[in-house]
């Protein structure tokens, strides 16, 4: 059932981001991108998804290739790409950096997708949005660690729906959100641009569009 909710919201969101990111490189449709942590499901959505795609996630199962065999896949840690330097014409990225773990390890996947590509289009969501993505309820990560699995157990519709998933994802270092000012240091060389929702802050976005 949650999965459901999220499939609707991301259907929502995820293209519109495709589609913004195609207007402001102004791709013409045959460069190679790559979608690190991307899945199956988020291009099998997309009407235009780009002829030169390679779509690297850790995780065998969100690259499916039964889903859909025409995209082209590999299993890659984002914090390890095997490709050498500016491989690619562009390196995207969807509500992927939240979930690598530590600091440490935002700044290695930080650098990775700036070395392997030209130009870069790396989203989050943002740490103090009223709405946690995750859970769809409050802003957890602005509360006392001990606090959060009781508040994501009992005050998010995750919670509600499915408390061992909720339970798993409470663990600290499962899911690290990030500020602006942190997005600009992972990201020096790029712009960060701001999505947002009544007025708040959504989620972050860096952009370098430099060949």
């Amino acid at each position: 059932m949650i999965h459901r909710i999220y499939a609707v919201l991301f259907s929502i969101w995820r293209p519109r981001r495709w589609q913004r990111l195609r207007a402001a490189f102004a791709l013409r449709g045959d460069e190679s991108i790559l979608d690190v942590g991307g899945t199956l499901a988020f291009w099998t959505r997309c009407t235009d998804p780009p002829q030169n795609l390679l779509i690297a996630n850790s995780d065998p199962l969100a690259l499916r290739t039964d889903a859909n065999p025409r995209l082209v896949t590999l299993v890659a840690d984002g914090c390890a790409l095997p490709f050498a330097d500016r491989t690619f014409d562009v390196a995207f990225s969807n509500s992927v950096i939240e979930h690598v773990g530590s600091w440490p390890r935002q700044q290695v996947f930080a650098a990775e997708a700036r070395r392997v590509a030209r130009r870069i289009w790396i989203q989050t969501p943002a740490r103090n949005f009223l709405i946690e993505p995750h859970f769809l309820g409050p802003p957890l990560h602005s509360l006392p660690t001990k606090w959060q699995p009781f508040v994501a157990r009992w005050f998010t519709v995750r919670g509600w729906i499915d408390p061992r998933g909720t339970a798993e994802l409470t663990i600290p270092g499962t899911i690290r959100l990030l500020t602006r000012r942190e997005m600009q240091e992972l990201f020096p060389d790029c712009t960060i641009n701001t999505e947002r929702f009544l007025g708040l802050a959504k989620s972050f976005i860096a952009v370098r569009n430099s060949p």
